[in-house]
């Protein structure tokens, strides 16, 4: 969830970076409007796309990156802390979506006093409700609020311009805004793109009540007295002084030539952008400082897809990983001269890094069924494995085979895979400590026999990467 809000917020802000760059000061506001609140609608979108003729071009990740899993002084506290913070931020998001319900209720309530203290009479497609000793001017849905207390001329320019904003609907485009200021309150762009609709909607209002009348005649009722503003958020108030000097600004300008148009396909480049994102990304439940197993995944996919290595990739790749493990590759080979020639041996397609039918976690038809998780298929079957592998791990790891030296937090890498028959094997570790590597290695040796992956009705293996952090006290 939260990646789709960091999404939702850098794909809105991208939107309005455009807006405000390139076509704000554009006199097409029409065009101006739709891209407003399509944006708005595409950024909570977008994120649930993924086109498949992208991802077919991308290479497929093998191993599958398993949450951490937390153990020592740590773990108890670790979940408990995890549990309260998430629980934490519903309440603040539950308390301020309630704040701002409530805010809106509020607004509400202020034009319905005002329509109780004014008086009504029906006109042609609106009502107009005259406010006495008040010289309030504004419009909601089709309901026209103007004060006695405004001049005879004023009234006739103030009733042109609320007019065009109930035969455009605006106040629906300001609701829009206002349902979305409710439910992502805590998000600042929404505020900022509800700000420049209400701009937008008076430019659209003034152009064509301009049309009817002279601007000369048009800026004096603008600025001929001091007015006061109702601060509420989703009406169209004539006389709002921080928008006076913009829209007379833009009442001095030209109509915008045909060829700015072309500005609207600068959104093709960035909806592409977005797409090839949310295509090749997934939000998976990983630790933050992933980047390295991100780039082993990659250079595993990139040497998958090749067909034969060469003499020198395989001694690279061999050379690469007896560094990496220096001591015997436990499951692989016997001693480091067997493990290089095994390398040879097979093609450079050695278990470490391939299994020959070992698939990603989200595109197998049936993942691997840790006991206790029968019957369940799809989404619950994948989140009851990780479950049962983080709490199995938990519940065997010896806490007290760290050696005298191991001090605060250890990583440990390790990487298994579950076999066509569904025992656990290829068992893999790397830690700074030997004895936290022996004993990561010793315990997923122990997990149980599972029922195996399937993929397309045939039995598959599935390699999987868990990292663990054990916290010394």
């Amino acid at each position: 969830m939260i990646h789709y809000l960091i999404q939702t917020i850098v794909f809105q802000t991208l939107f309005l970076l455009v807006y405000d760059l390139f076509l704000k000061r554009q006199t097409y506001f029409r065009w101006n409007r739709i891209y407003l609140v399509a944006t708005t609608a595409l950024s909570f979108i977008l994120p649930f796309i993924q086109l498949a003729v992208i991802r077919q071009n991308l290479p497929d990740e093998l191993v599958i990156q398993l949450p951490t899993v937390l153990i020592g002084s740590e773990t108890a506290a670790s979940t408990e802390t995890s549990f309260s913070v998430y629980s934490v931020a519903q309440w603040v998001w539950l308390v301020g979506s309630l704040a701002s319900l409530t805010y809106f209720v509020q607004k509400l309530w202020r034009i319905r006093r005002f329509r109780l203290k004014g008086r009504m009479s029906e006109r042609s497609g609106y009502r107009l409700v005259k406010l006495p000793q008040s010289d309030l001017a504004f419009s909601f849905l089709n309901t026209i609020f103007l004060g006695e207390q405004l001049s005879e001329e004023n009234k006739k320019s103030i009733l042109l311009h609320e007019e065009v904003h109930i035969r455009h609907k605006h106040s629906w485009d300001l609701l829009y805004f206002e349902t979305l200021r409710i439910v992502f309150w805590f998000n600042p762009i929404i505020y900022l793109y509800q700000n420049r609709m209400g701009a937008l909607q008076e430019f659209i209002a003034d152009a064509v009540v301009t049309s009817q009348r002279t601007k000369k005649e048009y800026y004096q009722n603008l600025l001929s007295e001091v007015f006061q503003t109702e601060n509420i958020s989703f009406i169209n108030t004539f006389f709002n002084h921080s928008l006076i000097k913009k829209r007379i600004h833009m009442l001095q300008k030209s109509k915008s030539r045909k060829v700015s148009q072309l500005r609207y396909l600068l959104l093709l480049p960035l909806l592409g952008a977005m797409l090839m994102y949310t295509s090749c990304s997934e939000e998976v439940g990983q630790d933050a400082n992933s980047t390295l197993s991100e780039q082993i995944a990659d250079l595993t996919a990139e040497i998958k897809s090749k067909e034969n290595l060469t003499e020198e990739e395989k001694a690279e790749i061999a050379r690469m990983i007896l560094e990496i493990y220096p001591e015997d590759v436990e499951g692989v080979s016997g001693d480091r001269a067997h493990f290089k020639s095994k390398i040879h041996e097979d093609g450079g397609k050695n278990e470490f890094f391939f299994r020959e039918e070992s698939l990603n976690f989200n595109e197998i038809d049936k993942v691997p069924v840790f006991p206790g998780c029968e019957g369940m298929s799809g989404e619950a079957a994948k989140k009851c494995f990780v479950t049962k592998i983080t709490e199995f791990v938990v519940q065997n790891f010896n806490t007290k085979v760290a050696g005298p030296d191991v001090s605060g937090k250890q990583r440990i890498a390790v990487n298994f895979v579950v076999d066509k028959d569904g025992t656990v094997s290829n068992v893999l570790a790397k830690a700074q400590d030997q004895s936290l590597m022996d004993e990561a290695k010793r315990v997923v040796q122990l997990l149980p026999t599972m029922v195996p992956g399937e993929h397309e009705g045939k039995k598959v293996g599935v390699q999987f990467a868990l990292p663990i952090i054990f916290q010394m006290e």
